[in-house]
């Protein structure tokens, strides 16, 4: 009778468990089992087709970490404004646009004077200036003109303001400079390679990943050991708060703004540098991207920001190969955007919190 008992209990809570499900929960649960099974098949089916090797997965991998840097200076905007106004900012990819298209101009100036062949590195430095510059100035001005109007406004009106001046900057730079693609000047050390422990790295990765690495690391100092970074630290906790302990929240939300444009500017020159080409839309796909980026990580969560950028870089340059080309769909590169988009929807559905959210949360509880 003893070993009977709990058998039972087991069994009756058991079925109070499954009496409880909704038809939500049978759908969530038939979506988690179906993404696995995509996950499981397509690796099996790419593993025994051994169509890759050992170098040309390192090659998906320096890619994925380089494009995920970029990925991840952008979503240092969103969860820094999410942080501070609760706002998700979806003219932050336009930043990097307008940074990367007035760049552009600089950029063509010093390879037509020869200066970006002659010196390449102070070249690619005055370039950066020019972006940051540029996407910093249009962050601020969008922050006063658009967003302050409505920092105490509930509902909708401030989400549907970030998506009218995202349509605002890209038809202003579509106007003033046509809609056609511009390319990029080729930096002289473009297709060049570094040999570490005989892998073959590109010379242009290593420095949008330094690049990136860098400017990330400044930025966690400044957030985090200056009083405008204790300021902002303080604000997204709770903003009446910080006002109510002398902190000049206006303040802190325009250096806020200032630090996410200026990650934006650094990111757009090396996004440019990378792919080649701007052109007035190019800040929305990476612009959505960072989001996902953002919300993967945990929208709020500095260290979540970073941490998630590479990890959409890494799936985003692994998984066609792995996953796609695993169950025999043509042309699997061409799916590498629809990775990063299943990966926001699944997060949103499964873990709103994202990897350091949940964390976060309990933290300030």
């Amino acid at each position: 009778m003893s070993a009977v008992a709990p058998d039972r209990r087991a069994r009756v809570v058991l079925w109070a468990r499954l009496a409880r499900l909704t038809f939500a929960d049978v759908v969530l649960w038939t979506l988690r089992v179906a993404l696995v099974a995509v996950v499981v098949a397509g690796t099996v089916g790419t593993i025994l087709k051994g169509r890759y090797g050992l170098t040309q997965w390192l090659d998906f991998l320096v890619f994925g970490v380089t494009i995920g840097s970029i990925y991840a200076q952008i979503a240092l905007g969103y969860t820094m404004v999410y942080g501070v106004l609760r706002l998700i900012n979806f003219a932050h990819g336009d930043f990097m646009m307008a940074g990367a298209f007035s760049a552009y101009f600089a950029a063509r100036a010093f390879d037509d004077a020869g200066f970006l062949t002659a010196h390449p590195i102070p070249a690619v430095l005055a370039t950066l200036a020019v972006s940051v510059v540029v996407s910093t100035a249009i962050a601020v001005l969008t922050e006063r003109v658009a967003y302050r109007p409505f920092r105490h406004v509930r509902g909708l009106a401030p989400l549907i303001t970030a998506i009218g001046v995202s349509f605002f900057i890209e038809q202003t730079f579509r106007g003033l400079f046509g809609s056609g693609v511009k390319s990029y000047p080729d930096l002289p050390f473009n297709g060049d390679s570094i040999v570490l422990y005989g892998y073959s790295v590109p010379k242009l990765d290593l420095l949008v990943i330094g690049g990136a690495v860098l400017s990330m690391a400044m930025l966690y100092a400044v957030v985090h050991w200056t009083k405008l970074g204790t300021a902002i630290r303080a604000a997204s906790e709770d903003v009446e708060a910080a006002a109510l302990m002398g902190i000049d929240v206006n303040k802190v939300v325009v250096f806020t703004f200032v630090l996410g444009g200026a990650m934006a500017g650094v990111a757009g020159v090396f996004y440019a540098f990378l792919f080649k080409q701007v052109y007035f839309y190019m800040g929305f796909t990476p612009g959505v991207k960072a989001f996902a980026a953002a919300v993967l990580g945990g929208i709020g969560s500095l260290p979540g920001a970073m941490i998630g950028g590479l990890l959409l870089g890494i799936a985003e340059t692994v998984g066609p190969a792995l996953l796609f080309d695993g169950i025999g769909l043509p042309a699997p590169y061409q799916l590498r955007d629809l990775i990063a988009y299943t990966i926001l929807i699944a997060v949103l559905i499964f873990r709103p919190n994202g990897l350091f959210g949940e964390r976060m949360t309990k933290q300030r509880a």
